[in-house]
This record gives structure tokens, sequence and C-alpha cells, in this order.
């Protein structure tokens, strides 16, 4: 009479094994997606706050005007300030008596593309930097 062995053999355990590092593979590779697409999230909000600091400046102003935005003291420090940006978002802010524009690379597309804000409430992906009248 032949007793069955219990147990899982070699091939069956190098099977299972397989399998787990192609789910790892699959799931790492979104997880660095979705790490990217929040990169992205947090320059497109930090810019959305920088606009509305723009206009309290603005507005603190006699008379009204963008000069100095980029080169005073707040409101405006904290949202140009690079250490509040996800790596690779290089930020750059140009501004003169009427206008300013603010634009942050976004590193998650690979760092080709930038998001910018301007005084005329336009924010939008662009392909190159802004100018003191406004985004491209």
């Amino acid at each position: 009479m032949f007793k069955s062995k219990k147990g899982f053999t070699l091939i069956e355990l190098l099977v299972v094994i397989a399998i787990i590092g192609i789910l790892s593979s699959v799931v790492l590779a979104s997880l660095n997606s979705a790490r990217g697409k929040g990169n992205d999230s947090k320059v497109k909000a930090q810019l959305a706050g920088a606009r509305a600091a723009a206009e309290i400046f603005y507005d603190n102003q006699s008379p009204n005007s963008y000069t100095g935005l980029c080169s005073g003291p707040e409101p405006m420090a904290s949202y140009v300030l690079q250490t509040n940006y996800p790596t690779g978002a290089t930020v750059a802010c140009l501004s003169d008596a009427d206008s300013y524009s603010i634009t942050a690379l976004l590193p998650g597309v690979g760092g080709t593309a930038r998001w910018c804000v301007d005084s005329l409430g336009v924010s939008k992906q662009v392909a190159g930097a802004g100018t003191a009248n406004g985004c491209p």
C-alpha cells in the first residue's frame, strides 16, 4: 500500500513565486504613475494658492500694483520657495506693475511641461515659461 505525500512540489512553489513577482511589478509601475500624478497635483494646488496670494498682494499695494510681487515679502515668499514644491518642479515668477505669471515644471510629466497661472486668471499647462504679461 502506498502512502500519498502531502505538500507542494518545487515546481509549484516556483510558479507561485513567479506569479507574485509579476503582480508586484505591475503594482510598483502603477504606484510610480500615481506618485507622479500626485506631485503634479501638488504643483497645481500650490500655484492656485499663489494666485490668491498675488491678489492679496495687489490689493494691499497703494496704488494697486504687482511690482515686487516675485521678490517681495509675504504673502508671496512662501509660494515661490523651491522647497515647497516636489523635487524637479522648478518655479519661475515674473511680474511688472500690471500683471504677473508664475510657472512650475510638472515633474510627473517628465519635467517637460509646465503649469502656469497669471493675473488674467489663466491656469493651464504650457510648453514654455510665462512672461511678466501672462501665460503663453
